[in-house]
């Protein structure tokens, strides 16, 4: 809580004052990034274009606070105190990704199955970028993972009516 106070301006006692506990502060850091991206993707929606939307919307939020990005989608789930909320704010995400994509094979579990994959691999491909990318190349990452996440998404289908 020190260094959360130093990093504000303010004392310790300020931050207390806000949150009871480290772990309240800790869920409402977690929480403040999934309502940004609820926001950002409200805003990409109503623009006339969705061509990368998802890609877009992920890395937006995280170059808004990057530490906070990646401590919902990489650390969270492996803090036992935090796993179950950011087990259900995953679930809400992979959900939103499973209706825009428009994953419906017939086959519930493998559409479950695509679902998580294309989500899990959207946040991974967004926390390797904000770690290694260059920002004024953001709109390649874009572009690129845009292409890459409606690959993987035709291979994934394709693949469940093989079967």
């Amino acid at each position: 809580m020190d260094d959360v106070g130093a990093a504000c301006g303010v004392t310790k006692l300020i931050v207390y004052r806000h949150f009871g506990s480290k772990e309240e502060l800790y869920r409402e850091i977690l929480q403040q990034v999934f309502d940004n991206l609820g926001v950002e993707l409200r805003a990409e929606l109503a623009q006339p274009t969705h061509a990368g939307l998802g890609p877009r919307t992920l890395l937006t939020v995280a170059r808004q606070d990057p530490a906070a990005f990646t401590l919902l989608w990489r650390h969270a789930a492996r803090e036992p105190q935090f796993a179950a909320y950011a087990a259900e704010l995953r679930s809400v995400s992979v959900s939103v990704v499973r209706q825009l994509s428009e994953l419906d094979t017939g086959d519930e579990l493998l559409d479950a199955w695509h679902s998580e994959a294309l989500f899990g691999w959207l946040v991974e491909t967004t926390l390797i970028w904000l770690e290694r990318g260059d920002p004024a190349r953001d709109d390649i990452f874009v572009e690129q993972t845009a292409a890459g996440f409606r690959a993987l998404r035709t291979a994934l289908t394709e693949g469940a009516a093989l079967v």
